[in-house]
Parts: structure tokens; sequence; C-alpha cells
């Protein structure tokens, strides 16, 4: 029970450009996977699912995107942002989409999916964690666009949980600021929450 106390209580992001080579792969990978999908999931219905961004893969979604907001942006665009676009899913060496992928059911509403949705990415943040690496949960425009969700293998049905960034990490993690509990706890009364 300690270690997973001091597991969740020591989990942090590292900054993108922090999270270096090497990423899980292989077993480890699938172990990570394994974990993060043991949610809870009304239904059994698995309303989510992963897709991997890593390599040569990785690099030809990020020369996607850039084309995408040149076509857009025109001579507006500038070598930082071609840079930025084109780099964007090789800052760390493993992305991992989380998908949703609800839809309509007669018994499970579409938010109770989305909901185990962010358990699956949590669930792989604290895998990753766990397996000597770091993460950082991101979404960016990428998540909202249709466009360039069709680049990424994503249909338009689907929504994008998290693109969770990891690798391992070259800085120490760094604590910042979180919520006073007196702020965020109340006690339910008969009538009602405080």
């Amino acid at each position: 029970m300690t270690d997973a106390i001091e597991l969740l209580s020591t989990r942090r992001s590292i900054p993108i450009p922090m999270l270096a080579e090497p990423a899980p792969s292989g077993e480890a990978l699938d172990h990570i996977l394994t974990i993060a999908a043991r949610v809870p999931d009304h239904g059994k219905l698995a309303p989510w699912r992963f897709v991997l961004y890593r390599g040569d893969a990785a690099v030809k979604v990020g020369e996607a995107l850039a084309g995408l907001v040149a076509e857009r942006e025109g001579e507006r665009m500038t070598e930082t942002r071609q840079t930025i676009e084109a780099e964007r899913f090789t800052r760390a060496p493993l992305v991992v989409g989380v998908i949703s992928t609800a839809k309509a059911h007669v018994k499970i509403p579409i938010w109770e999916q989305e909901l185990s949705g962010g358990a699956v990415a949590m669930n792989l943040v604290n895998a990753v964690h766990a397996h000597g690496y770091a993460a950082n949960w991101v979404t960016e425009w990428v998540a909202y666009d249709d466009e360039a969700k069709a680049i990424l293998g994503i249909t338009p049905e689907e929504k994008v949980v998290g693109f969770i960034h990891i690798g391992t990490p070259s800085v120490p993690p760094s604590e910042r600021p979180r919520p006073d509990l007196a702020e965020i706890v109340s006690e339910a009364t008969a009538t009602g929450a405080a």
C-alpha cells in the first residue's frame, strides 16, 4: 500500500521538451496500456482506443500537419510555426492518443463513456510513472480540428481525450501549487450540498 501511495504522491507532469529517449516499448508498453485500460467501464463497452505516434509515422504526421497549417495560413505562416507543427508529435519519443469512441447507447450515457476515457488517460499517466518513465497529457488545437484529426487517424465522430507524451525525464519533476482542500471539499447537508 505504501508503494502505491508514494507512486500517486510523486507523479508529476514533465515538460514535453524534457521527455527524452527511451520511451517504453514492447512488453513494457503493452503492460502500460493494459493497466491504462483497467478502468470503470459501465456495460463493458471499451468506449476508447489508443493510437501510437512514434518514429517515422510521427514525423510524417508532423509534416502533414505543417502542410495543413501552411495551406490555411499561406504567407502568414512563420518559420517558427512551421517547425512547431512539424515537430508536434516528435517532441517526445512516444505519443499515445487516447481516443473516445463513445456513442449513443440504450443504457449507458455518452458522458459516462467519455469519463471512462478520461480514466484511461489518467491510468496511462500513472502506469507510465510506475514504470519509471514520465508523461505529459495535452490536447492542443489538433484535437478539435476535423482535418487535423483525419491526418491523425481519428474520425470526426471520435473525440480526443488527450495526447500523452511519454519518455524518460531529463529533468527532475517540480511541484506546482495544488488546490487547498478547504476550497474544494464540502459536506453534504440534508437539503443538498453545502
